[in-house]
């Protein structure tokens, strides 16, 4: 993913000063959000409402820091067993019976707080982290503790003396408390950092997201990002365009023209697009979107170059179908060989950021030259916003590092079915991208035809012609001429259900000949001959 520029990386920070050591949480990209880990030696307070994953999230910390050679100290002040909350963790993956009690060891302070208040618990804590050498503490129910001070003086004096012992034995400490909104907690200005986990509905579905809302002694990425709890643990989604705030400016050089496969298509594309552009495929429902995809991937693919199908609607043994009844037979060849690969998304409750991730990280991980890339379509990135105002933002970001890794993108986006207009479903894309090429329905006489044009091209020439084209069982075929488009275009196409064009217009073959003729003008009447003798009558 991406590489943060920050001085905790290089080593040193810019006055000269080495940076803080860190505690490596490896919590899937917490440490990204912390530039690095926790400060060693620091305290933080970990808040949210119940279910929002706080003890999970403590949980999976201790147990990755035993695994890393630390030692760790969980004290529970809830009425929750140790046992029934080591049942429930033991389902997840970073679970490991074997390091308790021996690295990891679980303490109940409850009834020492109860029997001698705050000071009797300090004690407690004190005594047991010198004997076991602990280098992580966790105190799980601070708003158990809270409830035996006097004050809030008291309570706060309390947390100096933890945070006084704690960086004398080079102990990071983790405190556990739910929090409602609008609530406020004295322990949040003793100390070193404040992570808020929330957990809110949005409609039917529901939404975890972590808040890095204090940091002391280092940079972090600031605002929501996204959570998921699975047998895994918790993993954080970064926000993608903070992720990628600061990519490499220049991508790859050495361009080469990419094309579709499609003789004509090719031919207006100048030879195809350009290696490492982004391509919007726009059209409506039905239009072949999909198949002028499925055939730009195979053509890289007969070409030697590796491809990817991204797709949220279509299983790949449909998409394989498809292709074969649309003369592209040999897709299965070579999907089998794995030069092009299809990765389905099921129609699930998705994470918008997750998806970008699981995208970039399998195109890292394939590390070849030269890669195609179908997105089918961006519907389905849309679907799983929580906030539809990223969006634009969101694609910026992820269009951006397709290009700095040199894949050559096309994305697919429907238009309204039948429109006496074409309208973006996202406008702001049409800065974001070089190329669009435009699909659609046009109706004449209750026929259906297909159209494409090629609406915008950065950076090369191109042929801004309307073509009809047709997909049967043979392939794709995009017409030789105009003719037929202009055709269909000058018979006055109209939305189905509206008004019949006029009985009197027709829409004749040659309409692209005969335009620019003068109509024939029109002769004056011939005056009426006066009958031989008629003068001389009205003489008389």
């Amino acid at each position: 993913m991406a590489k943060s520029n920050d001085s905790d990386e290089s080593g040193k920070s810019d006055e000269g000063k080495s940076p803080a050591k860190r505690l490596v949480t490896n919590v899937p990209r917490l440490d990204f959000i912390t530039k690095g880990g926790l400060i060693m030696g620091s305290s933080y307070a970990i808040i949210g409402p119940p279910g929002s994953g706080k003890t999970v999230l403590a949980n999976q910390i201790a147990f990755q820091h035993v695994k890393n050679g630390g030692k760790a100290l969980y004290v529970t002040l809830l009425s929750e067993s140790h046992g029934r909350m080591l049942e429930n963790l033991s389902q997840m993956t970073f679970y490991d019976a074997s390091v308790i009690p021996d690295r990891l060891q679980y303490l109940s302070g409850y009834r020492d707080l109860e029997r001698d208040g705050l000071k009797g618990l300090l004690e407690l804590l004190r005594k047991n982290a010198q004997a076991h050498g602990t280098t992580l503490l966790i105190i799980d129910g601070m708003d158990a503790a809270k409830e035996f001070a006097r004050s809030d003086l008291s309570f706060k004096r309390f947390l100096q003396d933890l945070q006084t012992f704690s960086s004398i034995l080079g102990c990071t400490t983790l405190l556990l408390a739910p929090h409602h909104e609008g609530e406020i907690h004295p322990e949040n200005t003793a100390v070193d950092g404040i992570f808020e986990l929330s957990l809110w509905l949005h409609g039917p579905r529901a939404v975890r997201e972590l808040i890095a809302i204090k940091f002391r002694g280092g940079p972090s990425l600031l605002g929501r990002h996204e959570v998921e709890i699975s047998n895994q643990g918790m993993v954080i989604h970064p926000r993608t365009e903070v992720q990628f705030a600061h990519p490499a400016a220049e991508g790859r050089e050495d361009r080469i023209r990419m094309p579709f496969g499609i003789p004509r298509l090719d031919d207006a594309l100048r030879g195809g697009v350009l290696s490492g552009s982004t391509t919007l495929l726009l059209g409506a429902p039905g239009t072949g979107k999909t198949l002028l995809g499925l055939h730009f991937l195979l053509q890289g693919a007969r070409e030697g170059q590796p491809g990817v199908y991204f797709g949220f609607f279509e299983t790949p043994p449909r998409l394989i179908e498809k292709a074969e009844g649309t003369g592209m037979g040999d897709l299965k060849k070579y999907v089998d060989e794995g030069l092009i690969e299809i990765q389905w998304q099921p129609p699930l409750e998705h994470n918008l950021d997750s998806l970008a991730e699981k995208l970039l990280e399998r195109i890292e991980e394939r590390k070849v030259d030269r890669l195609r890339l179908f997105i089918d379509g961006v519907s389905g990135f849309r679907s799983a916003a929580v906030y539809p105002d990223r969006m634009g933002r969101f694609f910026s970001a992820l269009t951006h590092q397709l290009r700095m890794m040199d894949v050559t993108t096309l994305y697919s986006d429907e238009t309204p079915l039948f429109s006496p207009g074409v309208d973006m479903p996202q406008p702001e894309a049409a800065s974001t991208v070089e190329n669009v090429i435009l699909v659609r329905y046009v109706e004449l006489r209750s026929q259906l035809y297909r159209l494409l044009s090629i609406m915008k091209m950065r950076e090369s020439a191109y042929d801004s012609g309307i073509r009809e084209f047709s997909i049967s069982e043979k392939g794709i075929r995009v017409a030789d001429t105009f003719e037929s488009a202009e055709s269909i275009l000058t018979g006055h196409a109209r939305m189905t259900g509206g008004p019949p064009p006029p009985a009197s217009v027709k829409a004749p073959l040659g309409a692209r000949k005969k335009q620019g003729r003068k109509a024939p003008a029109k002769k004056k009447p011939a005056a009426k001959k006066t009958p031989a003798g008629a003068s001389r009558r009205r003489r008389s």
